[in-house]
């Protein structure tokens, strides 16, 4: 392995042999070397156990014997899939999905040129939205800590009796033991959200060090004259390490000042309805600091967001690390207080959690009201057809975002609620509002179940259409009405993909308005959706009880599944890398929304290849393709962008199953949109892209003008034969996103790739139209 090391690297320009290099790049799920490569003998020649290069046992030394390769490349593998389905505690990754949805909504902005201020204005109210989740889910545990634990079920007899773990904390059951007043269980209780405050900061602290710490390389930023320069081409897009390190503190101090207000506010308000005046006092100087804290904190989340344009590697150290002690110190302070005797203080009712909780939702909903102000702004300014729900892909899935969190809010504090509460009547539960949330859920599950409904008739007319035109692609044979209507249908159900932004969007908006009302009724009833309900029409009646619950039923067993899935793919390696596929898609993008988001494992991807291009291309001279299928060709085209710009014109590009257009490229139109795709194009000596009808990942590039089918080959037929032949005896299999390399266009297309480059300086490139690739049998290809 060493020696392999020693001749994959930079050294001497001996290497200057012609020798050409194949570098694969797997797509989500992962997979292992042996397949990439297609032999059991590998050997790694340089990374870690987490990502690695590796080549065939017999091509480790590939470089000193230049004269076996000249008519073929040398296959190397980098293999990343451990960045996101490594160990079981992967699976614990599942508590923050909303956090990692919010974080993907900042990247989702319409692409837009010279409104630096509106894009800025953009990040910011992202960056609000993020913090108000963090605020939610410490809010959560608080509820179910101090309210349903610590106050309500330890201050009520019956309950306590039923828990005899919670005695000492009983006032009955401990005959006033020093731990049963109201303000020290509040305040032993707060050990919970305070903990998972702490546990939050722990694993992005950790994952900080691992991800964001990866430098990439050192170089000059590209030109930003051309309007096209895509941002991913920037020096210091991946690099975020300044930003998360900063939000990660601001994000920690705000849960540790939500634990304080949590254990101070109920005190206080004891302590002004007649508690000694020194107590008030001092109460309404600690609830004065948190304040002053709380707006320390949303100073420091808007006031910076990222840098791109240099690698930015100062750390704010000073902020970074006072800002989460001071917020400390007022917790501290905050359990004392609230912990100080107050002999008449009792427990009875809810805490206050029904006013915060509606605080919180409301806050979330007039955010996104803005953040699609501004999108719509940003797409108006430069309009985009493809993109996704007109511009208003962002607004959409953070407004998804703040719903995940508030379901899985409410869940946990209904169970824990239920838990408590055998009986149901010696508790008055959660607050209200989480209960109107949860009572929504069935309205909202009818709307989604109706357009599922539709998309699927949708889809059984689309695919009986494509029966004919699969019986046309494959004249003269003869035919199968069930082999046509498996291939007509998979061609239709691939289209699918086309249709989630009107999905997302529709269930967005019902759920902004669902929310909406869930939260009027909530602050103007005061009670339970069936109890504000009665007295009314009895069909009414009716539908409020059903919905409550229903509602709270499948909340409970959505929380159920929820557990039981993290569960299984604790233990089960097949369903881990299930779960490992999501993080795959949902954390390419670094943390610049939500520091607490599973870490972006792009931040060590994209650095780890545009390390090995480079030192190949100084080595040899050029003559490297990179070969990336589906999530792997989103990679590579983020490490071609960050090569120097000599580097990229040395580089081919051939992507298969690629989502760049079809999913990213309408998604995230700022940085995959057509311009920074043609730019793409332009700047990388060669550009081909293998697709399939029946592929719901992959698609077309579809760049305008003549660059769209310069770089983007006809669809590949899918099933290779239609019936049986001499090579294929047996019914060849669709094969939808996998397996592109059994195709012997793939093949094809690599060896026009090889052919074009050339050792030294790249192939001259047509700006007027399209280039001409030479193919190995004298035929040309376009380019």
């Amino acid at each position: 392995m060493k020696k392999a090391q020693e001749r994959s690297g930079t050294g001497g320009r001996d290497a200057r042999s012609g020798t050409a290099l194949e570098l694969l790049v797997h797509g989500v799920g992962g997979t292992t070397p042996t397949e990439m490569l297609d032999d059991p003998r590998t050997v790694r020649i340089t990374g870690d156990h987490v990502a690695a290069v590796f080549r065939r046992t017999e091509d480790a030394d590939a470089e000193s014997r230049p004269e076996d390769y000249r008519g073929r490349p040398v296959p190397e593998a980098y293999v990343w899939c451990n960045l996101t389905s490594g160990n079981g505690t992967r699976a614990l990754w599942l508590l923050l999905l909303p956090f990692m949805v919010v974080n993907i909504a900042h990247w989702m902005r319409p692409a837009a040129h010279g409104r630096i201020r509106t894009v800025r204005l953009y990040g910011l109210l992202l960056r609000l939205a993020g913090l108000t989740l963090t605020v939610l889910l410490v809010a959560a545990a608080c509820e179910v800590a101090l309210d349903l634990v610590a106050w309500q079920c330890a201050g009520t007899r019956a309950c306590a009796e039923r828990h005899p773990w919670l005695g000492f904390l009983s006032p009955a059951l401990s005959e006033d033991g020093w731990w049963s007043t109201p303000g020290r269980r509040l305040a032993l209780a707060a050990a919970v959200p305070a903990a998972l405050t702490g546990l939050l900061w722990y694993l992005s602290l950790r994952t900080w060090r691992a991800y964001e710490s990866q430098q990439p390389m050192d170089r000059e930023a590209d030109s930003e004259d051309d309007p096209r320069r895509a941002a991913l081409s920037r020096p210091g897009f991946w690099y975020g390490r300044r930003l998360v390190a900063r939000l990660r503190a601001a994000h920690t101090a705000a849960g540790l000042l939500t634990v304080a207000v949590g254990v101070a506010a109920p005190a206080a308000r004891f302590d002004r309805r007649g508690g000694p005046a020194p107590l008030d006092t001092l109460g309404w100087a600690l609830l004065g600091a948190m304040a002053a804290g709380a707006v320390a904190v949303a100073a420091v989340v808007c006031r910076r967001g990222r840098s791109e344009r240099l690698i930015d590697r100062t750390l704010d150290e000073h902020l970074v690390r006072r800002l989460p002690l001071a917020a400390l110190l007022l917790l501290v302070l905050a359990l004392l207080y609230g912990g100080w005797s107050r002999p008449d203080w009792t427990s009875d009712g809810r805490l206050s959690g029904n006013t915060a909780f509606g605080g919180i939702a409301l806050v979330q909903g007039l955010l996104v009201v803005a953040l699609a102000v501004v999108a719509h702004l940003l797409h108006r300014s430069r309009p985009d057809v493809r993109a996704a729900i007109r511009g208003l892909g962002g607004p959409a899935v953070a407004m998804l975002a703040c719903a995940l969190g508030g379901v899985m809010s409410g869940g946990v504090a209904q169970r824990v609620a239920d838990w408590m509460d055998g009986t149901g009547t010696s508790l008055d539960g959660p607050p209200v509002l989480l209960t109107w949330q949860a009572s929504v859920i069935p309205p909202l599950l009818v709307v989604v179940l109706l357009m599922c409904a539709a998309l699927a008739l949708h889809t059984l007319r689309l695919a009986r259409a494509e029966r004919d035109a699969v019986e046309g692609d494959h004249p003269g044979e003869a035919g199968d009405p069930g082999r046509t209507r498996r291939i007509a249908l998979a061609r239709a159900m691939a289209t699918l993909t086309d249709r989630a932004p009107l999905l997302v969007a529709i269930t967005s908006a019902a759920t902004l308005l669902l929310g909406a009302g869930a939260l009027v009724g909530a602050l103007t009833t005061g009670e339970v959706p069936g109890e504000a309900a009665r007295g009314t029409y009895a069909v009414v009646q009716g539908a409020a009880q059903t919905a409550q619950d229903l509602g709270s039923w499948l909340i409970g067993l959505g929380f159920i599944l929820f557990v039981t899935w993290g569960r299984r793919a604790y233990k089960d390696a097949s369903a881990r890398r299930t779960i490992g596929v999501l993080w795959d898609v949902g954390t390419f993008w670094p943390r610049a929304a939500h520091p607490f988001a599973p870490p972006c494992y792009a931040e060590r991807a994209v650095p780890d290849l545009t390390w090995r291009m480079a030192t190949w291309t100084r080595a040899t001279g050029g003559r490297l393709v990179i070969s990336g299928h589906s999530q792997g060709s989103v990679l590579a085209a983020a490490a071609s962008w960050q090569l120097e710009p000599s580097a990229r014109r040395r580089v081919a590009l051939l992507t298969y199953g690629s989502p760049l257009e079809r999913l990213y490229g309408r998604w995230f139109p700022a940085h995959f949109g057509p311009d920074a795709l043609a730019s793409l194009h332009e700047e990388v000596d060669c550009w081909r892209n293998l697709y399939r009808r029946t592929d719901p990942i992959g698609g077309p590039v579809r760049l305008p003008g003549d660059a769209g089918p310069a770089v983007d080959r006809a669809p590949l037929r899918d099933p290779l034969t239609y019936g049986r032949t001499e090579l294929h005896p047996l019914p060849a299999p669709i094969l939808g996103h996998s397996d592109y390399q059994a195709d012997p266009v793939f093949a094809e297309e690599r060896g026009r790739l090889l052919a074009r480059l050339r050792p030294g300086l790249p192939a001259p490139r047509h700006t007027g139209g399209a280039a001409t690739v030479p193919a190995a049998d004298g035929t040309a290809g376009d380019c």
